[in-house]
């Protein structure tokens, strides 16, 4: 018998999140998870008269191809890939990832030229469709969250069906400040960092492109941040782990990173994917009142209630600052009081202070109005 919570949040998806209507295509990707999630996300596309299209992955499966194939075979895979995604509406994808590290053993170069060959099929799909993606819990997420199995599937759902509607609405007035900021500083441990946001738009994510949802971002003028930051958040990139990422700028550009855990040269090689990896495309502060400890999983940790997370790589369409890039790595600050506190300023005001927000039209983004 089917998990009731997954049929509502496969019917949430399809739509609130992607909001599907009768006769659009919509591609479905998973990766090592159970036949019960895709089928209720299949019967929510016929619902509405979509038409779905699936391709089921293993973790294990994929980490061979990509490790064996050539050039030519990663052009082949993107040109079949591109052809298909531009058939499509919508996209969802649902990643369970039984071994989080299961890429970690990649050649760097390799993984490298994967990235930049697909990174057209993911431009396309980021800024010509509907799209979201999501985790899957399984016993790897739960060690990872220091949970038993079945607290962190009740923490997902709960995370995951979190009422949306109340968060947009309290969101909007956060969008509204920071599309009237001009400068932005940001100060905690290790960390004192400047930049713009100036004329870049603040987008509200409150249940639509990722799930769990809860965050405005937007993005620095380019050339804009200068100082240090130190992200006290553990992150895997590409299936390898990196801790206390310190990033210093000048003038936009990293200048210099080193990161506490993990190879620092493997850090560098990253950054220095392209030119733009060495600026950054997005800044984002994060609510979700019901994600609270970081698991070393993007999609939870940059919705953390008290965090914001700044990203060195590519911008998104609708908050553009020009930075081209094939990568996009969400690096988390947490800022409450047990991770060492921290203060976020627009325009010299201080509107969040060791994670709560500070002025009143904010107030309604704290955790005590946005959870239970």
């Amino acid at each position: 018998m089917t998990d009731p919570r997954i049929t509502k949040l496969a019917e949430n998806l399809i739509n609130n999140a992607i909001a599907l209507k009768a006769g659009e295509n919509i591609l479905i990707e998973t990766t090592d998870t159970p036949d019960e999630v895709t089928t209720e996300l299949v019967k929510a596309v016929a619902k509405v008269g979509g038409n779905a299209f699936v391709h089921n992955y293993r973790g294990r499966v994929r980490r061979e191809m990509i490790k064996s194939a050539s050039i030519e075979q990663m052009q082949l895979q993107a040109d079949l890939a591109m052809a298909e995604m531009q058939k499509m509406q919508a996209y969802i994808a649902i990643r369970g990832a039984e071994n989080a590290l299961e890429n970690c053993d990649i050649d760097g170069r390799q993984m490298m030229n994967y990235r930049k060959i697909t990174e057209p099929v993911l431009n396309y799909r980021v800024d010509k469709t509907r799209w979201c993606v999501l985790r899957w819990p399984n016993p790897s997420m739960a060690q990872g969250a220091k949970m038993s199995s079945e607290a962190f599937e009740d923490f997902y759902f709960e995370a995951c069906l979190a009422d949306y509607p109340k968060m947009a609405k309290a969101a909007q007035n956060l969008v509204d400040l920071m599309n009237r900021t001009d400068k932005v500083r940001l100060v905690a441990n290790g960390t004192d960092l400047t930049f713009s946001i100036k004329d870049i738009p603040a987008i509200p994510c409150c249940g639509n492109m990722n799930i769990p949802d809860g965050e405005v971002y937007t993005a620095p003028v380019r050339n804009s941040v200068n100082g240090v930051i130190h992200y006290n958040t553990p992150t895997l990139y590409d299936g390898k782990y990196f801790s206390n990422i310190r990033l210093e700028f000048k003038d936009g550009k990293i200048v210099n990173a080193t990161c506490e855990s993990g190879d620092n040269v493997a850090l560098n090689a990253l950054f220095d994917t392209d030119e733009g990896g060495r600026y950054v495309g997005e800044f984002a502060i994060g609510f979700n009142p019901f994600v609270n400890a970081p698991m070393c999983d993007i999609l939870f940790d940059e919705k953390i209630a008290g965090s914001i997370h700044f990203t060195p790589g590519r911008c998104y369409e609708e908050a553009p600052n020009g930075n081209i890039s094939a990568i996009h790595w969400d690096l988390v600050l947490i800022m409450r009081p047990e991770y060492g506190g921290g203060e976020i300023w627009f325009d010299d005001k201080l509107i969040r202070k060791d994670g709560i927000f500070v002025v009143d039209e904010l107030k309604c983004l704290n955790p005590d109005q946005l959870g239970k």
